[in-house]
């Protein structure tokens, strides 16, 4: 029945000479038969990998690198892996003393030694990404911890080989049909000052000074020949490593980001240098504040990092800020800390994305935070997997569909898709299976995806004209495949 249904369609398609419009219409039928009642996740896999996705706008360049490409740049490096703690060990002379050692004696060994032994490379796997997390039963960190400390491990050779990271990374892009990538790339430039945190420390600091506070900070920072080298090493690097990856199929974005679990003075010295990159370097387009949001110093100083963005954001109004706000739910801290973290990103920092979003039903003022992004067309960037895996919160807890019923935008990305090892496709089949949905939203999705990047309006527009052919090209592809069967 279903069959002659689709036949049907397709024969008064073409008898009415329609071509792209009638090709859409076939394709937004056989979408719906792909996530009925039962969802045909298999079918759906490869519609969605086929299907042109435009932009992936919460990734980051460390998490989406898979441990077997790190593993790699470990014996690039001439650094070996221990096989007890699995740290990358960098001091050569430790090296070259392992090497010394006949091979079953040696405790800490090459990448490619270490893939050869099976063991030893599956619970490497389980310690640099979240792999086989819910499918043994050794003992082991909660989920949130697990993830965060896959960085500490594999962070050592994250930033050795950028060029070709980055160039994986388009690879595995466009062969996913995806045309944009908008990663959060390397750490900013840190300067730290004692001077300033001891300030913020001292008994019965008035807040209202702070916005003086910083200036005399800024001016500090400026004077520092130091400070100005990060920034210039940073662009250097982002310029060598950038070199060849924009072209006619995909291009790619990047964003400088601030940890936020770090003193006061490192946190906006790192802020300072990432809206100095902003307008120093066409290719970086934003700023963004990461790190684990539940940690202590996250929470104590949220509301100093978002009146220092609101500070750096009244000097350069035109810098554009993705901020990671609201990746928190009931029970991983006290209530009153799910209540503010969303509105202060939007409302005080003036953030022009979201990442996550989590705890939005929690917030004070719920519904006027709703209000006020749907008004400014502030998008939430949703990343399903790291949201189950990070926080357990899936299916009917996660807020989508409170977003989307609201009208507050909102974009599918991965997050950190070496790390959960997945990818967009992934994402958009969870989004697909989980929450009612057809073709003409998740069209409007991968659209949404580059109409919410941090392009260049110029950028913006060319992606989105060839988007425009690509699923031109893509639903005719599906309809003569469906007039065949």
């Amino acid at each position: 029945m279903q069959k002659k249904l689709i036949a049907a369609v397709i024969l008064t398609a073409f008898a009415a000479g329609a071509h792209a419009a009638s090709n859409e219409d076939i394709v937004k039928r056989h979408f719906a038969t792909l996530v009925g009642a039962q969802p045909k996740t298999a079918e759906l896999t490869m519609f969605l990998t086929m299907m042109p996705k435009g932009g992936d706008l919460h990734h980051h360049y460390s998490g989406a690198i898979y441990a077997e490409q790190y593993l790699e740049w470990v014996d690039k490096q001439g650094w070996c892996v221990s096989k007890t703690n699995f740290r990358i060990n960098t001091d050569k002379a430790v090296v070259a003393a392992e090497q010394a050692k006949p091979a079953p004696l040696r405790g800490c060994v090459s990448g490619s030694d270490l893939v050869a032994d099976n063991n030893a490379y599956r619970a490497l796997l389980q310690k640099w990404s979240t792999l086989d997390f819910y499918n043994h039963g050794a003992d082991q960190l909660p989920p949130d911890q697990t993830f965060f400390d896959t960085f500490g491990y594999f962070g050592p050779v994250a930033s050795t080989n950028t060029a070709e990271g980055l160039r994986t990374l388009k690879a595995r892009a466009i062969a996913e049909n995806l045309s944009y990538i908008e990663t959060i790339f390397e750490l900013a430039p840190i300067t730290a000052d004692a001077e300033f945190d001891k300030l913020l420390q001292s008994p019965g600091f008035d807040s209202g000074k702070l916005e003086a506070a910083l200036a005399a900070l800024a001016t500090r920072l400026e004077a520092d020949p130091s400070f100005a080298k990060g920034i210039a090493d940073y662009v250097a690097n982002v310029q060598a490593s950038s070199a060849g990856i924009d072209d006619e199929q995909f291009t790619m974005r990047y964003q400088p980001y601030v940890l936020r679990f770090l003193s006061p003075s490192v946190v906006f010295s790192q802020m300072l240098a990432s809206f100095k990159l902003a307008k120093a370097e066409p290719r970086i387009v934003g700023v963004n504040i990461v790190g684990q949001e539940s940690l202590n110093v996250s929470m104590r100083d949220y509301s100093l990092h978002m009146r220092m963005f609101q500070f750096l954001k009244s000097k350069y109004p035109d810098v554009k800020t993705a901020l990671h706000a609201g990746e928190l739910k009931l029970g991983i801290v006290p209530p009153e800390g799910l209540t503010f973290h969303i509105s202060e990103a939007v409302q005080v920092a003036g953030a022009d994305r979201i990442g996550h979003g989590i705890d939005i039903a929690h917030e004070k003022d719920a519904l006027g935070v709703l209000r006020t992004m749907r008004a400014r067309k502030v998008p939430v960037e949703v990343n399903l997997t790291s949201n189950e895996f990070i926080l357990g919160v899936k299916g009917a807890d996660h807020p989508v569909d409170l977003y989307r019923r609201h009208g507050v935008p909102f974009v599918i990305s991965t997050d950190d898709a070496g790390v959960t090892r997945h990818n967009l496709s992934n994402e958009y089949v969870l989004f697909a299976t989980r929450y009612k949905t057809d073709y003409a939203e998740v069209k409007k999705l991968s659209y949404d995806s580059i109409r919410y990047s941090f392009l260049a309006d110029g950028d913006k527009q060319r992606l989105i004209k060839q988007l425009d052919g690509r699923f031109a090209k893509f639903e005719a592809e599906i309809a003569r495949s469906l007039a065949k069967q």
